[in-house]
């Protein structure tokens, strides 16, 4: 795909890089270093190296300004220290600035880029073409899935504090989402509107239904898909927890099956997560029975973040990721009640 030389990306991905440079003069130690572009996507990613150590590894986030505040970015910081301390799961950590600050704070152009240094981790993303393989690493996402979800019910009380977003239906699919409306989405028309609708709305009553308990609802990683895992032999890391926050559990499971949705293979990988998910905390029936709604509302989800966003991935899936959730819409219609 071509784009003209006033191509909004190019612009936006130079403007970051710009920001990047600054925030790496708050880490004198790392200097001279190189930075180079791994994502863009809610935020700018970088590997950073440093010229004299070619094993001083690590990455910067550059947020996107408005994304979240401060306090919220302090807030993620403070869950993923607690889970370094008191579980198993392996997780990249800040870095603190020479100002004795974790986030730093850039300004640029009348706004305010929060910048973080994370400690670097081995690994590459799971391959979504390579099925047998990844139907095996699932089992042991299930089981990290799990054990994230063990400590977020055993440590609520010392999280209570936590400032971060919420994720359930309003914020998802309701008035005000934060990722835009799927109405939006590329590639809608009239009938297709019309069928999405009667999917939202099901959703909402699934889930009005299911409600918020204590063992189904807390804090979550809430964007655990492919590109947010590193596998390392048989170790699976969970990186970016920037969207992290207040949701279902099961929307956890929903989110590893970003932009797959529609594979054959996803029965396979459901069964094996839920293995391994269940050697550690268990699922009612009824739970599991909800794990379509929760599928189908990270669907809509992403086609409102493809509509409402410019960066590589969304420009790839376009209007195709719309309509390619036609079969799976009526499916769910067909196969669930009120």
């Amino acid at each position: 795909m071509s784009h003209s030389l006033e191509d909004p990306l190019r612009d936006s991905l130079e403007k970051y890089k710009i920001i990047a440079m600054k925030a790496v003069e708050c880490f004198p130690a790392l200097a001279p270093c190189k930075i180079n572009l791994l994502n863009y996507s809610e935020n700018a990613t970088y590997l950073v190296e440093s010229h004299l150590d070619v094993n001083l590894k690590y990455i910067l986030r550059v947020g996107r300004p408005g994304y979240h505040t401060k306090s919220e970015v302090e807030s993620e910081l403070k869950w993923l220290e607690s889970i370094n301390q008191h579980s198993e799961i392996k997780v990249s950590l800040p870095i603190i600035g020479v100002n004795q600050e974790y986030v730093q704070i850039i300004e640029h152009q009348d706004e305010a880029f929060y910048c973080t240094l994370f400690t670097f981790l081995e690994g590459s993303a799971p391959q979504e073409d390579n099925e047998l393989e990844l139907i095996n690493q699932f089992e042991n996402l299930g089981k990290i899935t799990a054990q994230l979800h063990e400590h977020s019910v055993k440590n609520r009380e010392s999280l209570r504090d936590i400032k971060r977003l919420t994720w359930d239906y309003e914020t998802i699919l309701g008035s005000n989402p934060k990722w835009g409306r799927w109405q939006d989405g590329l590639g809608m028309n009239t009938e297709r509107l019309e069928l999405f609708e009667k999917v939202s709305e099901k959703i909402k009553k699934r889930l009005d239904r299911y409600g918020k308990s204590a063992n189904r609802y807390g804090l979550i990683h809430s964007d655990l898909r492919l590109a947010n895992l590193l596998v390392e032999r048989e170790d699976i890391k969970v990186i970016d927890f920037d969207d992290c926050g207040f949701g279902w559990f099961l929307y956890d499971l929903a989110t590893s099956l970003s932009f797959i949705e529609h594979k054959s293979y996803v029965p396979s990988l459901l069964s094996s997560w839920l293995e391994g998910y269940r050697k550690v905390r268990s699922l009612t029936v009824e739970e599991e029975q909800e794990i379509p709604t929760f599928i189908m509302m990270r669907r809509f989800q992403l086609i409102a973040w493809i509509g409402s966003r410019d960066n590589e991935t969304t420009r790839e899936l376009g209007s195709n990721y719309t309509i390619e959730t036609d079969a799976l819409a009526k499916k769910y219609l067909e196969r669930t009640t009120i």
